[in-house]
């Protein structure tokens, strides 16, 4: 016997019923976080800079967790500084990255845009673990306040 595969959240679900795929309301999903629920919009945006705080304490060891993940995924557009000179944009790939000290941001907006990305950014939420996403948060507010100075 092989098992028939499903497609959860295709039209025909289980049994003809489509499943929902996000946790059920007031659970709280695999991994222990809460789902991010914050849309993808101007409004989104603006609502995840003023409610949105890190829950993580900027301490060394999440700052460097930060900067070995920044190092990663971000490196290549943002550059080593967070000036927006990153090798995608010394080889012209990309331009009008920005620099962060440019930019009015915080921890909310930040994770915000790692959510569901940015202008030509896309998203990085799912190469990220909710952990790592806030620990480059810590990072970028490092890289803007040094930038700032």
């Amino acid at each position: 016997y092989v098992s028939v595969p499903y497609k959860t959240d295709g039209s025909n679900g289980l049994n003809g019923t489509p499943v929902n795929s996000k946790p059920v309301a007031g659970t709280i999903p695999r991994g222990g976080h809460p789902a991010y629920d914050i849309p993808n919009t101007i409004d989104g945006y603006e609502k995840a800079g003023a409610e949105l705080t890190n829950p993580l304490e900027a301490s060394e060891v999440n700052l460097e967790k930060g900067k070995k993940t920044y190092e990663i995924y971000c490196i290549s557009c943002h550059g080593k500084k967070g000036d927006g000179n990153g090798y995608l944009s010394q080889a012209e790939k990309f331009n009008g990255i920005p620099n962060y000290k440019d930019r009015d941001i915080n921890a909310g907006t930040i994770y915000h845009v790692i959510m569901h990305g940015k202008n030509l950014m896309g998203s990085h939420s799912a190469q990220l673990t909710y952990n790592e996403r806030w620990q480059v948060v810590h990072y970028v507010e490092k890289l803007r306040a040094d930038l700032l100075k």
